[in-house]
């Protein structure tokens, strides 16, 4: 081959790089482009168009009906309406309960894997009429100006304590929230979304109900059309515990470049190999190597503490980029964000003492938070989010100063912290 043949062999395959990058670019904006004109048609009017057969139009004619854009996020709680109910798994241990505004008017817009706050009045067992929990759980489709969607699992008694009381809320939300009932609600919030803006291709991770913010996610980028690699990996025992089975089936379907890997741990006889799953066996970091194509990606990743233990600090260890892993445990309420240890304005020991309980204690920056440290010590803090969002361990500073963490989204009284982003800046005294 001469000098002159192989020049041009080689700028012809640098052109032909060059051509289908912009190509590729040009692909991704008319899908974009798409997107935002089917969200403008469906935000101005009940009817969106693209639902599939789960998201069929909700029945309006008790609530008023919604006109204009989408309205911006409120402060505080709101009233909203069960328009729906639907058992999403052979269990029948999952219900995805659809909810509108009862004011009738538009909801804002939120970041696919985002959560809603919920204050729930629950009968007290104590024998009080009711008491309030506050607990968050995530929105499992894309974002819609009519209604939001929540999928709660029911949680029952711990294994081998059947005396042990089951979830309060999620069996509250299965057995006492129909159709028709009132829920207060505050506004979508929570840090573990969807890099709208990323170019990586995508590997989405759940365990059991884990995978309800990353539906949100994943049915984001099938309504744009998003032409990027998307990859579901989901780990569950078996068909029984396959939340929306036929949904992510229908997704294989109608956008190609969606890629699902179901995990069986424990498949019944009934189950088909490579029909119901692909893959037996708990979800591992051999088996995304094995899979992937070799590349950089971006993974999302949700499902309960012992799986993600195991597999974010293997994905790290594997060469995966630290900024390209978004995790958070089973949802907002159980949420276990690494974090750096907070700085401290002094480097002497520093004491929290607790008031009421009576009990003085070193800070043990090992605790990560005060909430942590509270628990330590046996003290009952009522939490929902763990994550600075729902406001339900709010408590007083009677003296001393806190760091925050992270900045919270729900609103903090003065002279007041959330326990569970802070720590001691200097001794401390709670009201607790």
């Amino acid at each position: 081959m001469s000098t002159t043949t192989f020049t041009l062999l080689i700028g012809t395959l640098i052109l032909g790089q060059i051509v289908g990058f912009v190509a590729w670019g040009l692909s991704r904006q008319r899908a974009r482009y798409r997107a935002l004109e089917r969200q403008g048609a469906e935000f101005g009017a009940l009817d969106p168009m693209g639902r599939t057969a789960a998201d069929q139009p909700l029945d309006t004619s008790s609530t008023p009906a919604l006109t204009g854009a989408p309205g911006p996020a409120w402060s505080g709680e709101r009233d909203f309406v069960v328009q729906r109910r639907v058992i999403e798994d052979g269990n029948a241990s999952v219900c995805s309960f659809y909810l509108v505004p009862a004011d009738g008017a538009p909801l804002p817009l939120y970041r696919p894997g985002q959560y809603l706050t919920f204050k729930l009045d629950v009968p007290d067992p104590a024998g009080h009429a009711t008491k309030q929990v506050v607990r968050c759980y995530s929105l499992s489709d894309r974002p819609r100006a009519d209604m939001y969607r929540v999928s709660i699992k029911r949680v029952p008694a711990p294994p081998g304590k059947p005396d042990a009381p089951p979830g309060i809320a999620s069996n509250h939300f299965h057995d006492r929230i129909q159709e028709g009932s009132r829920l207060s609600v505050r506004a979508p919030s929570g840090h573990f979304h969807l890099n709208e803006d990323g170019e990586l291709p995508i590997v989405l991770i759940a365990g059991g109900i884990g995978i309800t913010p990353l539906l949100s996610i994943l049915n984001t980028l099938a309504h744009w059309a998003d032409p990027r690699e998307v990859w579901l990996f989901y780990g569950v025992r078996n068909r029984g515990e396959h939340i929306m089975k036929e949904h992510l089936e229908s997704l294989c379907d109608s956008h190609p470049e969606f890629r699902l890997q179901v995990c069986y741990a424990e498949p019944s006889e009934e189950d088909i190999p490579g029909v119901d799953y692909q893959h037996q066996g708990w979800l591992d970091i051999q088996l995304l190597q094995r899979t992937l194509h070799f590349g950089r990606y971006e993974f999302y990743v949700c499902g309960p503490p012992p799986m993600m233990e195991m597999l974010v600090p293997a994905l790290e260890a594997s060469g995966v980029a630290p900024e390209d892993i978004h995790y958070e445990s089973f949802g907002p309420a159980s949420l276990t964000k690494r974090r750096a240890p907070a700085p401290t304005a002094v480097s002497a020991p520093v004491a929290v003492r607790f008031s009421q309980s009576g009990k003085t204690v070193q800070w043990d920056p090992a605790a990560e938070s005060l909430l942590e440290l509270a628990e330590d010590q046996g003290i009952r803090v009522d939490s929902g989010c763990r994550a600075g969002s729902c406001g339900s361990c709010q408590t007083a500073i009677e003296s001393g100063e806190v760091s925050y963490q992270q900045t919270p989204d729900a609103d903090v009284k003065p002279g007041h912290c959330l326990l569970c982003i802070t720590t001691p800046a200097t001794d401390l005294t709670l009201a607790l």
